[in-house]
């Protein structure tokens, strides 16, 4: 069993859990209100970001979420889906912007807005508010934002924003009287100096057939989890597909053209399955790519509404869409030699109306299946112990009686 955790247009807080081996289809996702919306004639607030930070059991993990409003929040879940709020606080840098990132560790939430708005809150356990919180800005016009698995960077990129990678305790920190440029009253041109902070920045792509400079678009993006915080992918609103290295060089390594249809690419999400990526275009497509050559694996059939978020587990893909569907993917890991054949495809194994937009999905982090796999296990390994020390020693005089009496039946 998988427990996805998301968020609503009206800020409920959900849970969905996958049963794959329950008697009907109807029976395989189920979903649960942990949080419910505010009540009254307040304006409509919307959850538009989520994130987890799975405890060192099932038992306990901590879910963060971030409203239109700009209130964030920091919960307790436990695994018998209930919800007990940590502590909240505030942005008041939103105005009318979005969120555009968030990602919570064991000690604090950072969060980004797309006015470049960031923002690290230190929590406790034994508060309700914040114990500290620091504050940094990004360039504005940013459209994603996210933090690597190890916490120690963080990659965004937007409109005329190129991808960029910052060291996160270096971003915090105030920068230098030294590096403040005076005014003089010129237009400033563009620089290629690093921000203090800043590790690396990507460089455009060259220019078109036309040699018309190419707008810098990106609309989504993430790490790839197996080079730690070295590759990153971005998408453009061109519906392209971009592979960033940063110890190899500015531009891209790869860019794989088209790969969307409608709008632009919406959302990258790396799957468990080594060299597999997802992405989802504005239209109704969502992708399974292999990261080798670029190529189209399989796409999904039966979406009537765009992909809003997806969330990969390692046994089910999960996603939100505008048509106000909660899905359940399966998939197929790409094969071993790129360009081969798959074993199948990648199909819908449920799909759950809810009676909202759901906006934000992610995984809780814990794969019950597995821990009932190793806990099954365990215990079979036990009774084979307790066989072998409830059997009784025979001495050698016993197996010599034992043997003449087996000679004196043949005779």
């Amino acid at each position: 069993m998988s427990r996805f955790l998301f968020g609503d247009d009206l800020g409920n807080i959900k849970a969905l859990r996958y049963q794959p081996d329950a008697a009907t289809p109807e029976g395989k996702a189920k979903v649960k209100t942990l949080l419910p919306a505010a009540a009254g004639d307040a304006a409509r607030v919307a959850a538009q970001k989520i994130a987890v930070c799975p405890g060192p059991s099932a038992e306990s993990s901590l879910l963060a979420t971030a409203l239109s409003d700009g209130a964030l929040a920091l919960h307790s879940l436990s695994s018998a889906d209930e919800l007990e709020t940590v502590c909240t606080w505030s942005e008041k840098r939103l105005k009318d912007n979005q969120f555009v990132g968030l990602a919570a560790t064991s000690s604090s939430v950072i969060s980004c807005t797309s006015n470049g708005a960031l923002r690290r809150a230190t929590f406790s356990t034994e508060s309700s508010s914040p114990t500290q919180e620091d504050k940094a800005s990004l360039p504005t016009r940013l459209r994603d934002w996210r933090l690597s698995s190890d916490f120690q960077s963080f990659t965004y990129g937007g409109e005329e924003v190129e991808v960029s990678v910052w060291n996160t305790e270096q971003a915090f920190q105030p920068p230098p009287q030294s590096e403040t440029p005076a005014s003089t009253g010129k237009k400033r041109k563009r620089s290629e100096a690093l921000f203090p902070g800043e590790i690396w920045r990507a460089k455009n792509v060259p220019n078109d057939n036309l040699n018309l400079r190419v707008p810098v678009r990106i609309t989504s993006l993430s790490f790839l989890p197996s080079s730690g915080s070295r590759q990153i992918v971005a998408g453009t609103l061109g519906n392209d597909i971009r592979r960033y290295d940063i110890r190899a060089a500015r531009k891209p390594v790869s860019d794989w053209k088209g790969i969307g249809k409608v709008g632009g690419i919406k959302t990258l999400q790396p799957g468990f399955n080594e060299h597999e990526l997802f992405a989802s275009d504005h239209g109704t497509n969502l992708y399974a790519v292999d990261l080798r050559n670029g190529q189209v694996l399989y796409g999904y059939q039966g979406i009537a509404g765009a992909i809003t978020s997806i969330a990969p587990s390692p046994t089910v893909i999960a996603s939100t869409s505008l048509d106000r569907y909660v899905r359940t993917h399966d998939a197929y890991a790409p094969a071993s030699k790129a360009g081969s054949r798959l074993e199948g495809k990648g199909t819908v194994t449920s799909k759950t109306y809810v009676n909202c937009i759901p906006t934000c999905i992610v995984w809780d982090g814990h794969d019950s299946s597995v821990d009932a796999a190793e806990s099954d296990s365990s215990q079979a390994d036990e009774p084979e112990d307790d066989v072998w020390d409830d059997m009784e020693e025979v001495s050698d005089d016993e197996e010599e009686r034992v043997v003449v009496k087996k000679r004196n039946v043949k005779s």
